[in-house]
């Protein structure tokens, strides 16, 4: 699993993409959620992802192409663009990607999960985000 978010965005609209991107792939690949987590005093905690995620960064040119790189080489894919920073809800934020052709989305970071030969591919000329 990998993700991308465009450098120019300031922190919060980073960390806030990241955390949207991987939110899905539990619902659509259950396999990737682990197990509970337990504390010492037997406190319950949400299940998480059971694979590191790698957090790649980038101008809106090479988001463009990984993205077109992702999806051709048929990985599931999560996008957020640009237009969802101005929503307040799942509804909104899902009509603001309808309104646009896949290649005019203004994408902000999308993430994908998939074998990891296919995934290097598509994020290969993708920088580790500082």
């Amino acid at each position: 699993m990998a993700l991308v978010v465009r450098s120019d965005l300031v922190t919060w609209q980073k960390l806030n993409v990241a955390a949207f991107l991987t939110s899905g792939f539990g619902t659509a690949l259950p396999e990737v959620i682990g197990e509970p987590y337990l504390d010492g005093d037997n406190r319950e905690y949400p299940p998480m992802l059971t694979m590191p995620v790698r957090v790649f960064g980038g101008d809106a040119e090479s988001l463009a192409r990984g993205f077109d790189r992702a999806l051709t080489r048929g990985l599931l894919v999560s996008v957020y663009t640009d237009d969802m920073f101005a929503t307040m809800n799942d509804a909104d934020n899902r009509a603001a990607v309808a309104r646009v052709p896949t290649s005019e989305l203004p994408i902000a970071g999308f993430a994908a999960v998939g074998d990891r030969k296919r995934v290097d591919k598509a994020f290969d000329r993708l920088k580790p985000h500082e």
